[in-house]
C-alpha cells in the first residue's frame, strides 16, 4: 500500500502542471470567451462542472466543494442559459489541448513517448472503481479522444477529478471545510499571513475572520494564524490519505508499466513546469 501510495502521489506530481495549462495557458479561456463566456470564472464553472450535465449550482457547490458558499450560484445554471455544456466542454478540450502543444513544441507532441504516455496514462484513468466519485464518475461517462495530445490531457484531467474526489472525503473526514482546506493549504506553502491566499483572499473579512476563529478554536492554528504542531499533522494525515485514496487507478498497470510512464512524463511535465503551464 505505501508503494502504491508513494506511485500516485508521483504521478500527480507528473500529470498536475499538464492538467493545469486549462487554468493557466490562454488558450482554454479564449476558446470559452468566443462561445460567450463573460468572465473567466463563467468559462471555469461552466466547463469543469459540464461533465455533471444541467444539475443545480448546490450539487456543483458540493461536488467542488472547496469553493465558499455562493460562488457556484453566482456561474450557475447562468453560465450555460445561452451556451450548452456540451460546447463549454468541447471548447475547455480544444483549448486545453491547444496549450499544451504549443508548450511541449510539435516535434514532442507527435512523438512515440507523448502517444505511450497518453495510452498509460488513459488505461488507469479508466479502470477506478466509480462509487463516491462523482467528479471522475462524470469524466468517466465521456469519450476519450483519439488524439494522443488530447488523449494525454483528458485522461491526465480525469484522473485529477478522481484524485480530487478522494481528497474531499479524505476533509470531510476530518472535519475540514473547503475554505479551511484553503487555509491549510496556504500554511502548508509559507504562505501568511493565509488569508491572503489567492483562492480566499476576496472573500468577506467577517467570512474569513470566521473560518480563522474555527481553526483556532480546534487548535490547528495559534493566535498569529500559524500551524499548531496538530493543524501541521492534520494537513499530513489528509496529504496521506489522500494519496492512498488515489493510488487504485495505477493498479491496473504493471511496476514496469509505472516506471514506463514515469519516463515517459518526466521530460513532458519538466517543460510543461518550466514553462509556468503556460
Amino acid at each position: 500500500m505505501v508503494a502504491m501510495s508513494q506511485t500516485a502521489r508521483r504521478l500527480y506530481e507528473l500529470l498536475e502542471p499538464i492538467c493545469m495549462v486549462t487554468f493557466s495557458a490562454p488558450e482554454c479561456n479564449e476558446e470559452l470567451a468566443a462561445l460567450g463566456h463573460r468572465t473567466y470564472w463563467d468559462g471555469y464553472f461552466a466547463s469543469r462542472a459540464a461533465p455533471l450535465g444541467r444539475v443545480p449550482a448546490e450539487v456543483v457547490h458540493a461536488a467542488f466543494y472547496s469553493f465558499a458558499q455562493g460562488e457556484a450560484a453566482r456561474h450557475i445554471p447562468g453560465a450555460w442559459e445561452t451556451i450548452p455544456p456540451e460546447a463549454s466542454l468541447a471548447a475547455r478540450l480544444r483549448g486545453s489541448a491547444a496549450s499544451l502543444r504549443r508548450i511541449v513544441g510539435a516535434e514532442r507532441a507527435e512523438s512515440a513517448g507523448l502517444a505511450r504516455a497518453a495510452d498509460l496514462t488513459a488505461r488507469a484513468a479508466t479502470h477506478a472503481p466509480m462509487e463516491g466519485r462523482v467528479m471522475y464518475a462524470a469524466m468517466r461517462a465521456l469519450p476519450v479522444p483519439s488524439d494522443p495530445v488530447e488523449r494525454l490531457w483528458h485522461c491526465a484531467t480525469m484522473l485529477r477529478e478522481h484524485r480530487a474526489d478522494g481528497h474531499i472525503a479524505a476533509l470531510v473526514g476530518a472535519g475540514v471545510g473547503g475554505t479551511e482546506a484553503h487555509v491549510l493549504s496556504a500554511l502548508a506553502q509559507g504562505i501568511h499571513p493565509p488569508e491572503s491566499f489567492g483562492r480566499i483572499h476576496h472573500l468577506p473579512r467577517q467570512r474569513l475572520t470566521a473560518v480563522m476563529d474555527g481553526l483556532r478554536s480546534r487548535g490547528l492554528v495559534d493566535a498569529e494564524g500559524r500551524f499548531t504542531q496538530e493543524g501541521r499533522e492534520t494537513k499530513r494525515r489528509i496529504e496521506a490519505l489522500t494519496d492512498d485514496l488515489a493510488a487504485a487507478p495505477y493498479e491496473t498497470l504493471s511496476p514496469a508499466e509505472v516506471d514506463e510512464l514515469t519516463g515517459c512524463l518526466e521530460p513532458l511535465t519538466a517543460t510543461v513546469v518550466a514553462a509556468g503551464s503556460r
